[in-house]
């Protein structure tokens, strides 16, 4: 993968991803989580970190998940390893979460399993889509 070829497909999934968790976190499901976590929420997002997550995590799906997929020409291998990829991750941090705080919500790890999983496999065929008309 060239650089320019790297960029081209993490624009896309970077932009995905952002606007699909969005959706999720600030419209769907967002009294759910203020309803089981409310206690634990932060008054303000912290950006910096948020924006400094979302590229790392972002860079992860693009290598390890979208262009495997491409040089096998497969869109089915990018959602299903995007579904396992967002298993993993966000299984890292809400088992964590369970493991070490108190009073976090077993709810909320299962629904962010569940999102984790959907999400990553959304953005991964869609950034796995657009790799042909990005020349790839």
């Amino acid at each position: 993968m060239t650089p320019a070829i790297f960029l081209r497909l993490f624009g896309v999934a970077v932009v995905n991803f952002f606007v699909i968790d969005m959706l999720w976190l600030g419209v769907v499901a967002r009294s759910f989580y203020r309803a089981q976590m409310g206690h634990l929420l932060r008054a303000n997002v912290n950006w910096a970190a948020a924006i400094v997550f979302y590229l790392v995590f972002v860079f992860g799906i693009v290598v390890l998940v979208v262009w495997p997929a491409i040089q096998r020409q497969s869109l089915g291998h990018a959602l299903v390893l995007g579904a396992l990829f967002g298993l993993v991750t966000y299984a890292a941090y809400d088992l964590t979460n369970l493991a070490t705080l108190e009073g976090f919500p077993f709810k909320v790890a299962l629904v962010d399993l569940v999102w984790g999983m959907v999400l990553c496999a959304s953005v991964s065929g869609i950034t796995y889509l657009a790799s042909a008309r990005l020349g790839t």
